[in-house]
């Protein structure tokens, strides 16, 4: 169903920055991933999603192709990243009938709620293998064609580009590794992983033309992920912990992504842009009566700590 353009795309980018350039994008059905690929669809991008449920996957990209009359989007379902040959032949097809890859978002992930002590060996690899194997082969699959792109699509940053920019990857991550998150020992291990290849493409790719950058999203609102790891009533606590007061919105997510492919994003690689409204530094804030935001704006002093200086003013 086609969305308004504001649920998924800021009003401050131009129409047509990324005509005739193609997105190759993992976890392309998700809530996140989906809002990624259908802004950069909007603004002339063709596209390529990849899945492993082939109706879901399929009807994702019939509905991202509603954000521009005559855009194609492939929706390549059955797709299991864990497997390089099978997302190696979806990188060739995705050439072979859109005719490049300029693009890339490496966003498959699996995710469950359980202690250290409760993952069994095989659930962390699986979410090791999908996650950071998944974005290792995601990599190997689309590289070739991404340098192409980007000898293509040079810029010095000096003149303007006569087509727009090329040679791209973001790796979705996440911020829970950064303080330490309960229940999420085995994403924490491997969103770190996937943060530490990302500064490796940057380094060893780089010469070549490449940026390789991270996307960290904190609590979005209205995503699978949100909605099936988390309580109501623990979403409203957490947005009342996040400095910006709510939850984000997947159009945040997509707007910190048109900055990176585009030409603003020339000379940011290596990088991990972190989009959660501030949240992660606030996440171990709260110390019994003194409650995040509610005692900071009620003006009161720290009582009951023999560590406290009243002000002179």
């Amino acid at each position: 169903m086609p969305l308004k353009k504001y649920e998924y795309l800021s009003d401050v980018w131009r129409d047509g920055i990324f005509d005739n350039k193609v997105v190759f994008c993992t976890g392309g059905a998700g809530s996140i991933c989906s809002a990624q690929v259908r802004a950069l669809v909007h603004l002339g991008a063709n596209a390529c999603i990849i899945g492993r449920n082939v109706e879901k996957t399929e009807n994702a990209a019939k509905d991202i192709a509603t954000a521009r009359k005559g855009a194609k989007v492939l929706g390549l379902g059955a797709v299991d990243v864990r497997k390089p040959e099978v997302l190696a032949a979806a990188a060739e097809r995705c050439v072979k009938e859109l005719g490049s890859i300029d693009f890339v978002i490496a966003g498959a992930a699996g995710n469950f709620l359980a202690t250290i002590d409760q993952i069994s060996p095989n659930a962390l690899k699986s979410v090791i293998d999908i996650d950071v194997l998944g974005s290792y082969n995601t990599l190997k699959a689309t590289l070739p064609y991404l340098v192409e792109s980007a000898q293509k699509y040079k810029t010095d940053g000096t003149t303007r580009p006569k087509s727009s920019t090329g040679g791209r990857i973001i790796f979705v991550s996440a911020t829970l590794h950064y303080t330490g998150t309960p229940l999420q020992s085995h994403v924490s291990i491997a969103k770190a992983g996937i943060d530490a290849m990302a500064v490796s493409v940057a380094i060893e790719q780089g010469p070549k033309g490449i940026t390789s950058n991270v996307i960290a999203p904190g609590p979005i609102q209205g995503t699978e992920g949100m909605d099936r790891l988390s309580r109501k009533e623990d979403r409203e606590k957490s947005a009342s912990l996040i400095p910006s007061q709510r939850l984000g919105t997947v159009k945040e997510i997509s707007d910190a992504t048109i900055y990176l492919f585009s030409d603003t994003g020339n000379y940011v690689n290596g990088e991990t842009i972190v989009v959660d409204g501030g949240h992660w530094r606030t996440v171990s804030i709260d110390k019994g009566d003194i409650t995040y935001p509610n005692f900071l704006l009620s003006g009161e002093t720290v009582s009951g700590v023999a560590g406290r200086k009243k002000s002179k003013l």
